[in-house]
């Protein structure tokens, strides 16, 4: 016989003054409290990693002059081209290297941008490739 016996079995009584909590407002007076809310938002984009910009060389200069040229020349036919180009970070130094292709509706050279037919468009100073079907 342990001392609760005379209790154990009695029924539970509700309370009077105010309503019942439910499971989910007692479960919440009890769950984990986070200090550090968007510290790991801070960490995530401290290690997302990104890339330098790499100098182009004389020689690879020219060769994307020249496939510009070309283009230029073709811009009627709306040539294919497949673009490489470095997308600076908007929150970090550095940032990273995209690809389009598509075909080429025209070569803005007052804003310098190369537009394709379906409105994205190319900073032609950050271009680091282009790849282009010419015969």
């Amino acid at each position: 016989m342990s001392g609760y016996d005379d209790i154990i079995n009695l029924p539970h009584r509700d309370p009077q003054l105010r309503p019942r909590m439910s499971q989910h407002d007692r479960a919440a007076q009890f769950a984990a409290f986070a200090a550090l809310t968007g510290f790991d938002g801070v960490i995530e984009e401290t290690a997302r990693l990104t890339d330098e910009r790499l100098e182009l060389s004389d020689d690879r200069a020219l060769q994307i002059n020249k496939a510009l040229q070309i283009l230029i020349e073709r811009i009627r036919e709306k040539p294919f081209a497949k673009i490489t180009f470095f997308v600076p970070d908007e929150r970090k130094s550095g940032g990273g290297y995209r690809t389009l292709s598509g075909n080429v509706r025209r070569i803005d050279e007052a804003a310098r941008r190369v537009i394709f037919t379906d409105g994205r468009e190319v900073p032609i100073g950050d271009i680091c490739d282009i790849r282009a079907d010419f015969p």
